[in-house]
């Protein structure tokens, strides 16, 4: 497992005035990006063991950061 953080910008690259534009123009686009942050800094803790969960928590976690990144994709791709 990899224990590097999956930032917005590694995520989006080049995409990252679209993402800041939409951060202050649409307040629940700017929810689903705290959203992303909390859920990455959970599984980043996780892998490096600073707040181990357990396997199937960790799991559901990648699953949910997956999710809210698709949602921001499709923003973005709306917008």
């Amino acid at each position: 497992m990899s224990n590097t953080p999956h930032t917005l910008e590694e995520e989006f690259p080049g995409q990252m005035e679209q993402i800041h534009a939409l951060k202050i123009s649409d307040p629940i686009f700017a929810d689903l990006l705290r959203e992303y942050d909390v859920v990455n800094d959970k599984i980043h803790l996780a892998e490096t063991n600073v707040a181990p969960v357990s396997q199937d928590h960790e799991t559901t976690l990648r699953k949910q950061r997956l999710a809210i990144k698709d949602r921001i994709a499709l923003t973005l791709r709306g917008a």
